[in-house]
């Protein structure tokens, strides 16, 4: 059969799939994900063990850790993955949320593509289910004072309640919230319903310090910085009220040669002129930074022992290598500028704001202290427990509790926690169900629908009549009563506003938007295909393409 066109095909071993068995595939293996995780969700949440490669064990309810720690294959999965470090790194919480919610939307996708729909109907139907939402979270939301030290608190304690660290809570909330006001610039700090400008860098200026031994209640936030470091020279003052401060970038050493540098000597007395000339750099250095009558010196290089010697001399401390960013730390809470060159150095650039320098023995390392700062910009957060792996734990609850306020300080609103906001949205999307015609209503409806997996998880997770309490709760929605939820410890339907259950809009606006958008995706995919390597030299990555001619022809030519 000459006369036949040649015929592309693609090879198809196993490591292809096309069409529904795509869809399919992808959908349950983001439901296997969600079904992880869907235990930690709420204050009943179970604890997952999770073993790595090198015999360690990390014990932990927080869905961004676990879901950081385990190993995927499915690329679908992988996906899903990424969703909860999107989540954690744009609002720190509502991790688990997610990632529920996303399996559950993709889950009922699935009857959706069983009727028929075609993937675009049904994305376009989650685009107008997504803005129905997003307008019923700003319904139901309501303002919240910054300023208010109660309501603040009892905001946070919602994030951490579920977490490991709940029976610590109330100090745990204190701990964020000073954190949070300490590091945030004043703009952030003005107020307004509006959404405030300035920063908030609680990773950058924030630092948590943690140290075994001592009790968790012992542990605090300093109103200055902490650093895992001693002086260098033993004689030097180990304690010192309201000090003088420079910040240095440069060493105190002998500068040596940019390139290698040959020095040829024929007389013993031009090796003295050499060790000579050192000193005299090395004490024109220090002349520089003595005319200032400074009481402490940090720099991010070294200090040679003769530095070491003169600035002892005038009575002045050093700290060498120091981390960048703790001389960032240093600079923002007591005022000092960093100078890059010794002759740069300004009275204006010399720190004052610092109340109080000592050096403290904690377990079996010393810790420099910087307390008693006027206005710190930067603050270190000292964690004290009973093991590491306890005090890992604080700290990934701590960081979720600090991105809480700081999402509040930038967007004042709070919305129902408890599955109320979830469970308004899945009515306000029924009711637009009701009045979109055609196909499109179906796929609307589907996330009606997932909407729900967040109460009855909850309900589920305490050991609740899901059916029962979720008929009712969809009952008590339908009348009206947006602030009705679950209480994650009981199981039972409480009044949101009396229990004082609230979470950030924000964070809710986000798991939504992230959730219904990465659906969306993953619906989209209809073709998985391996990329494999050539066998026989020649590598060429990329999906192998064959050429099959009918009735044993010529090859064309390409």
């Amino acid at each position: 059969m000459a006369g036949q066109p040649n015929v592309f095909v693609m090879n198809q071993g196993p490591e292809r799939l096309s069409g529904r068995k795509t869809q399919e595939s992808n959908i349950a293996s983001s439901k296997a994900v969600a079904d992880v995780i869907r235990s930690c969700l709420g204050p009943k949440a179970m604890l997952k063990m999770i073993l790595d490669p090198m015999g360690g064990i990390l014990l932990t309810n927080d869905g961004a850790a676990i879901l950081r720690e385990i190993e995927v294959g499915h690329p679908a999965a992988k996906s899903v993955l990424e969703l909860c470090r999107a989540q954690d790194e744009e609002v720190g919480d509502g991790t688990t949320s997610v990632v529920v919610l996303a399996g559950e939307i993709l889950a009922q996708s699935l009857s959706q593509l069983e009727r028929g729909l075609h993937p675009v109907v049904i994305i376009q139907s989650y685009k107008a289910a997504l803005a129905e939402a997003l307008s019923t979270i700003q319904r139901i939301s309501i303002p919240v004072d910054v300023a208010d030290e109660d309501s603040m608190l009892k905001l946070i304690k919602t994030s951490i309640g579920t977490k490991f660290v709940s029976r610590w809570s109330d100090q745990m909330c204190k701990l964020a919230l000073k954190a949070v006001r300490t590091v945030a610039d004043i703009d952030a700090r003005a107020g307004g319903s509006g959404g405030n400008v300035g920063t908030v860098d609680i990773k950058r200026y924030a630092r948590v310090e943690k140290v075994p031994g001592g009790e968790i209640e012992s542990s605090r936030v300093l109103d200055g910085v902490m650093l895992a470091k001693d002086i260098t020279h033993p004689k030097m003052r180990r304690r010192i009220e309201k000090p003088r401060i420079i910040l240095l970038d440069c060493p105190l050493e002998y500068k040596k040669g940019e390139s290698q540098t040959n020095i040829e000597i024929q007389k013993e007395e031009d090796w003295n002129k050499i060790l000579e000339i050192e000193e005299q750099q090395i004490r024109i250095l220090c002349d520089k930074i003595i005319e200032h009558k400074p009481d402490l010196v940090f720099t991010e290089k070294g200090v040679s022992d003769l530095a070491q010697h003169f600035l002892l001399k005038e009575n002045i401390t050093a700290i060498r290598r120091v981390r960048k960013s703790d001389n960032n730390r240093i600079a923002r809470a007591t005022g000092a500028t960093i100078v890059n060159r010794v002759e740069d150095l300004r009275e204006s650039d010399v720190g004052t704001r610092c109340g109080l320098f000592h050096i403290e023995k904690l377990g079996d390392e010393y810790f420099t202290f910087l307390e008693k700062c006027t206005e710190p910009k930067a603050c270190t957060i000292l964690l004290r427990g009973p093991s590491k792996d306890i005090l890992h734990e604080i700290d990934r609850n701590l960081a979720d509790a600090m991105s809480v306020a700081r999402n509040v300080v930038f967007n004042p609103r709070l919305a129902p926690g408890g599955g109320a906001t979830e469970m308004a949205i899945s009515v306000a999307l029924n009711e637009l169900a009701r009045t979109t015609e055609g196909v499109a209503a179906g796929p609307i409806r589907a996330v009606a629908e997932a909407m729900e997996v967040i109460p009855r998880t909850l309900i589920q997770n305490c050991g609740g009549n899901a059916i029962k309490i979720l008929t009712a709760l969809r009952a008590h929605h339908a009348n009206g009563e947006h602030s009705m939820g679950v209480d994650g410890e009981s199981g039972k339907i409480v009044e949101m506003k009396a229990y004082g259950l609230y979470e950030p809009a924000a964070v809710k606006e986000q798991t939504l938007k992230t959730a219904i958008e990465s659906a969306s995706l993953l619906l989209r995919v209809d073709d998985v295909v391996s990329a494999r390597r050539q066998q026989g030299g020649g590598g060429g990555g990329g999906p192998q393409v064959q050429n099959m001619p009918e009735g044993g022809g010529d090859m064309p030519e390409m």
